[in-house]
């Protein structure tokens, strides 16, 4: 798998968000369009075979925000961005991403890939924090989680790593990658904004690195998570972060996290800077190798932020790429 080198933290910008007011996303501006969260919406997961392994995907937020712009296509004029939408029949300044963590059971160990948002996350409580009450439709409880990979720190992957008075997941060892927690740990991060994405992260991070204690471990790309889970480097989004690439009985797939933004312009734009990457250059360099990496192998994908159930197929589209959704006929 390809390595990418780390990076430097860059600028931060602003989106407007999702919830009814006074709630608004945590690290973000106040919503310019309200939406009522969806409190009433029942836990939503999807379930499917991948060789030996059973593969769970759950809805941890169920939210609508302004976008893809600035999202996605930051650097671009807004019209462009929303022209791309209007060619592809979708709507041009509102879209519903996916908070998307993903459960994988091998029949010896059940791993979690990213955690959702908790209490406090990237998109609070009642919109947000469902994973829970996911699990719990799915018939699994937070004790039986063997291992938490986390692709990386922002709080929308890591929120729900808090549980009531402790970790979430008494049981599982944490897995972080090690460019990722040096990152975090320090204490430069607290100079950010107040208010933004990147300061609501590292406060997170120091409520959470305590709770997880010595169950953390510090890894790498190549290093498994558990046998047939190989963390690969995706570096740009922030400077440690990981997708993970699982097999089992010649059955592939590929959980990349923060890769996209949204399954239409981050793919049919790979070049456009991203919002809420550190390093845009990098993050940009990422999205274009990934994706190649995913259109040559034909690599399943689950992408954090893509349409739930997140889960599809990326197609070649002239010098750009596109998202195909795979038939809901693969899920439970």
């Amino acid at each position: 798998m390809p390595q990418m080198s780390p990076f430097t933290l860059t600028r931060r910008r602003w989106l407007a968000g999702a919830l009814a007011a006074p709630v608004a996303l945590k690290g973000l501006a106040a919503p310019a369009q309200a939406e009522a969260p969806q409190a009433d919406a029942a836990p939503q997961f999807r379930r499917f075979r991948l060789g030996g392994f059973e593969v769970t995907v759950f809805a941890d937020a169920v939210v609508t925000i302004d976008g893809p712009w600035p999202i996605v296509g930051e650097d671009r004029p807004k019209q462009e961005v929303e022209a791309l939408m209007r060619e592809r029949g979708l709507t041009p300044d509102r879209f519903s991403p996916g908070f998307s963590p993903v459960l994988i059971d091998t029949g010896r160990q059940r791993v979690l890939i990213d955690a959702g948002n908790g209490a406090d996350g990237f998109v609070p409580k009642p919109a947000g924090g469902r994973l829970r009450k996911a699990l719990a439709s799915a018939g699994v409880r937070p004790e039986q989680i063997d291992v938490v990979a986390i692709t990386h720190a922002h709080a929308d992957h890591i929120g729900g790593l808090l549980g009531e008075g402790g970790p979430a997941f008494p049981n599982a060892g944490h897995l972080m990658g090690a460019a990722e927690h040096a990152f975090w740990a320090d204490e430069a991060r607290l100079g950010a904004a107040e208010g933004s994405n990147a300061l609501n992260s590292a406060r997170l991070f120091r409520r959470v690195a305590p709770a997880v204690g010595d169950r953390l471990r510090l890894i790498a790309p190549g290093d498994e998570a558990a046998p047939g889970i190989t963390a690969v480097a995706a570096f740009g989004h922030t400077p440690g972060h990981l997708a993970f690439h699982v097999e089992s009985e010649g059955k592939r797939l590929l959980v990349w996290g923060d890769c996209a933004h949204h399954e239409v312009a981050s793919l049919a734009h790979p070049e456009w800077s991203a919002l809420f990457d550190q390093d845009k250059a990098q993050g940009a360099a990422t999205r274009a190798r990934i994706y190649d990496m995913a259109a040559t192998e034909k690599l399943p994908v689950i992408g954090y932020h893509t349409t739930f159930p997140s889960f599809g197929v990326v197609e070649r589209d002239g010098a750009a790429y596109r998202w195909r959704p795979e038939p809901a006929s693969l899920m439970e």
